[in-house]
């Protein structure tokens, strides 16, 4: 247990070009701890992270363009990536072996994520519309329509009640699932959304935008609840702690940074990458952060708890 913010591990050239996104994920069946990322070099991999270092346990080939985004479901054994090839392709995290791939339509496929039940995945389209796939179908399901911009973000509340979407344009989205209704339309940003995220009490939504900010909205009413400056520059990514009271950023300043929900301010600073850091999460206890962006190095952090 630590009692300060600390650099734990690198791993340097973990792949052989910007690391675009990764997700951290926990096994159900044996409680063992996942890392994915996924890289412009094409490939998605695939770490295992025990005695506090990385190994490397799959190389899935298969996107044929740079991966975008990738995501775990909850039970820890499938992920999901969406690549600029405009597939979606599933994993089974047990074998390394390709499940699915789905064909998201002409550049059609950018954020992915599973739902809170991880029987489907949302992604965003350039059309405005969020698509949503079936897990064991392999097929679009219905969609949900902002007649908005190209949407870059999407995020499930953990209750499995709303969706959130951002677009190239700064406007976010806020969707009731059961109805497929449009609950909420956000003007706060008039930058594109990079990031979205929900707090785990599904109560507030998280917003990172090229703008440099950092929103924080109250999901019931819409109100803007704080704005958070320190960003230098975009701000790329956003993850919410598993115990309600942190979140992380990452930027094109090159820095990660760790802020306090109740208070609303950045509580540790890390400078460690080299270039700009495009993904940032939390593991299943909060206890550490993963980044990684165009140096092509992740990183993992001790965090007090």
């Amino acid at each position: 247990m630590s009692t300060q913010y600390s650099i734990l591990f690198k791993q340097e050239h973990a792949h052989d070009d910007a690391i675009w996104t990764a997700a951290w994920g926990k096994s159900e069946k044996d409680g063992s701890e996942t890392i994915i990322t996924g890289s412009l070099d094409d490939l998605v991999k695939v770490w295992k992270w025990s005695d506090e270092k990385l190994e490397l346990q799959w190389t899935l080939e298969g996107h044929q363009l740079g991966v975008v985004s990738v995501d775990i479901s909850h039970n820890g054994s499938i992920a999901a990536s969406s690549s600029l090839d405009a597939h979606i392709r599933l994993w089974d995290l047990e074998s390394g072996k390709q499940i699915k791939s789905m064909d998201a339509g002409p550049v059609d496929a950018w954020t992915v994520a599973f739902s809170p039940d991880s029987k489907y995945i949302a992604t965003g389209s350039h059309l405005g519309k969020v698509n949503i796939f079936g897990v064991e179908s392999g097929k679009k399901e219905y969609s949900l329509d902002t007649r908005g911009k190209f949407i870059l973000s999407i995020a499930y509340s953990p209750d499995g009640k709303y969706l959130a979407s951002g677009a190239i344009d700064g406007i976010i989205n806020i969707f009731d699932i059961a109805t497929g209704k449009l609950l909420h339309t956000l003007e706060g940003h008039a930058m594109p959304i990079r990031s979205l995220t929900f707090s785990p009490d599904s109560q507030l939504l998280v917003t990172a935008s090229d703008d440099g900010y950092i929103k924080i909205y109250d999901v019931q009413h819409a109100n803007l609840a704080g704005t958070l400056s320190g960003h230098a520059s975009w701000v790329l990514n956003v993850a919410f702690s598993p115990d309600n009271t942190h979140f992380v950023s990452s930027s094109s300043d090159k820095s990660v940074k760790v802020w306090e929900a109740s208070t609303r301010a950045c509580v540790n600073t890390f400078f460690d990458h080299q270039d700009q850091v495009w993904s940032v999460k939390y593991n299943s206890t909060g206890s550490k952060i993963i980044s990684a962006g165009d140096d092509r190095a992740i990183h993992i952090y001790d965090c007090p708890m």
